[in-house]
């Protein structure tokens, strides 16, 4: 006789607690799924001064970004170079920074993407008697005494034998310094700027200067891995005369977009997309003006491995990778294999599980059936002392049902299937006293009846 599960049977309870956590757990999914989509990334960019390519381009990036993705609102943080570009980055003042790639990042930093090449460019005035960069010694370099130029300058210094008390720097600006240069207060300045810098024409336009080699690129990448030997193209600041007048040897090192390790991986992903999906876009957002600035953000890049001084963000790697075959296609076989694995540990466990839920059925069958061999003899009982005898079997299997029950050897739902034919077989015990009760008051009536008397006359 087949019994419904009983609220409180552990089958019932399970069920009951399995589909609270699935329900809670798509509620949880979709809720997440609509907090990812619609939440806000608030981020600050650390780039270099405002006439810098680097700002003009960031906030070009800026615009872009924020019209492909609304949820990202961006806001630009000019500083005086990547020193404190990076300084900014490591107090979390900012979230992202435009930097030169040979200034060591903080910890926390994080590469997404290769913006463009920046060069060493070093323009002295045509009175000076500079040659070569040791020419140098003694002279007023129009350079900020900070910052990630001033660090470069320092290190080159340092391969030709020379040290910063070998120079007298002039100028707390960018500003200050070209003009120094412009008159007279200055024999040379330094910079780490893209070809064709604004500034630097202007300089070549309105002064009489001259750009200068910087020699042995090779052996000052040996000890700085950023630096690459490059050259300026002849004629780069002016076509008549040529300036400079032949390809000049120099340095060249990568502009770099880091971002903290913090920033969400979302949120990353979807500014390295912009980066580099939307690069014509970039350049067209900026000014006509700057046109000179447009080329460099056809640049921006993938890292590699040579470009890289720290690690790429989580959020860059899900975007780089995002063609290559999943970790299931990759590794198809051993997937196979594992799910070949599961489905026999399945079946073998459903094998189990039916052959367990059929030894709990037939030990409930065997008591049901033993309850009914108890109704037979009771209906054929014709006396009061066997049919007690059968009350007392009936009890015992019941006890024996009870411990079998408490040791899972039958089910609640057995269990209760066999209670059922037991109450029966007790309502048969019951009914049958009464009947053999019944029967038996009126002999006993008759044997209490006086005998008749044999009559006297």
């Amino acid at each position: 006789m087949a019994v419904s599960p009983s609220p409180n049977s552990p089958f019932f309870r399970f069920s009951a607690f399995a589909l609270i956590v699935v329900n809670l757990g798509l509620l949880g999914f979709f809720g997440w799924v609509l907090y990812r989509r619609n939440q806000v990334y608030r981020l600050r960019i650390a780039t270099s001064p405002e006439q810098s390519e680097n700002y003009i381009l960031m906030n070009a990036f800026k615009q872009v970004a924020e019209r492909y993705h609304p949820n990202l609102q961006l806001e630009l943080v000019p500083t005086s170079g990547t020193s404190e570009s990076l300084e900014k980055l490591s107090q979390n003042e900012t979230q992202l920074a435009a930097t030169q790639a040979d200034i060591p990042p903080p910890a926390i930093a994080r590469l997404m993407v290769t913006l463009y090449p920046d060069a060493f460019q070093l323009l002295v005035a045509e009175r000076a008697k500079i040659q070569r960069f040791t020419d140098l010694k003694g002279k007023r370099i129009g350079l900020q005494t900070k910052g990630g130029q001033y660090r470069t300058f320092l290190e080159i210094a340092a391969h030709f034998g020379l040290q910063d008390r070998d120079f007298l720097f002039v100028g707390n600006t960018e500003e200050e310094a070209n003009l120094a240069l412009r008159t007279g207060g200055a024999d040379a300045i330094f910079r780490v700027r893209a070809l064709g810098y604004r500034p630097i024409a202007d300089l070549v336009r309105n002064s009489k200067v001259r750009l200068l080699p910087i020699e042995q690129a090779r052996a000052l990448q040996l000890k700085f891995p950023a630096f690459r030997p490059t050259a300026i193209p002849t004629g780069t600041y002016r076509g008549i005369p040529p300036l400079p007048e032949q390809d000049l040897p120099t340095i060249a090192v990568d502009r770099l977009l880091l971002v903290r390790e913090d920033v969400p991986a979302v949120a990353v992903r979807l500014l390295t997309e912009v980066a580099l999906e939307r690069r014509q876009e970039i350049a067209n957002a900026v000014p006509p003006e700057l046109l000179d600035v447009r080329p460099l953000a056809l640049q921006f890049r993938a890292p590699t491995e040579s470009d890289s001084p720290t690690a790429l963000h989580a959020g860059a790697i899900s975007y780089y990778d995002r063609d290559k075959p999943s970790f299931i296609q990759e590794n198809a076989d051993y997937v196979a294999l594992i799910m070949t694995v599961v489905l026999m540990l399945w079946s073998w466990g459903t094998e189990v599980k039916n052959w367990f839920e059929q030894r709990q059925k037939n030990n409930a069958d065997a008591y049901s059936q033993q309850a009914i061999e108890v109704i037979h003899a009771c209906r054929a009982a014709t006396d009061l002392k066997l049919l007690e005898s059968q009350r007392l079997l009936l009890l015992d299997i019941l006890t024996k049902a009870v411990q079998d029950l408490d040791r899972d050897d039958i089910s609640e739902e057995s269990f209760q299937s066999f209670r059922v034919v037991w109450q029966i077989a007790l309502d048969v015990v019951r009914e049958r006293r009464v009947v053999l009760l019944q029967a038996a008051k009126p002999q006993s009536t008759d044997a209490r009846s006086p005998s008749p008397k044999v009559g006297s006359t």
